[in-house]
């Protein structure tokens, strides 16, 4: 499995056709406490940059992005009913969608965790 991370603060795990997509842990530290997740319907078609689900924190509301273009495959219910997880597990058990990759190549514009770590740096 390989990770990913874009210049939103997402991360992508990637095994084989599906991609997990979920928030760094620099977001949620930047977010505060989240206390709200809404998901997207499971089979809707995401476009690279497209609302994949909000999150709503004490500070304020935000958007996570599609890192790729792909379908929702699955999402993680979990964090509706415990958003909290969002703050505990960011980078681990807090995905948000798994997605079937519909355009491997669009993986290539991402970081991995080294070009992230410094990318974060700068900010």
């Amino acid at each position: 499995m390989t990770t990913y991370y874009s210049k939103d603060h997402e991360w992508i795990a990637v095994d084989g056709d599906v991609a997990t997509v979920g928030i760094t842990d620099y977001a949620q530290s930047q977010l505060g406490d989240v206390v709200y997740v809404e998901l997207p319907d499971t089979g809707k078609a995401l476009k690279q940059g497209d609302e994949a689900a909000v999150v709503e924190s004490v500070k304020a509301a935000s958007e996570v992005y599609a890192p790729i273009d792909g379908e929702v495959i699955e999402t993680n219910a979990a964090l509706v009913d415990s958003p909290a997880n969002v703050n505990e597990d960011p980078e681990g058990g807090a995905w948000f969608v798994k997605l079937k990759i519909a355009d491997k190549g669009q993986l290539a514009g991402l970081m991995d965790a080294a070009s992230y770590k410094a990318y974060v740096e700068t900010l």
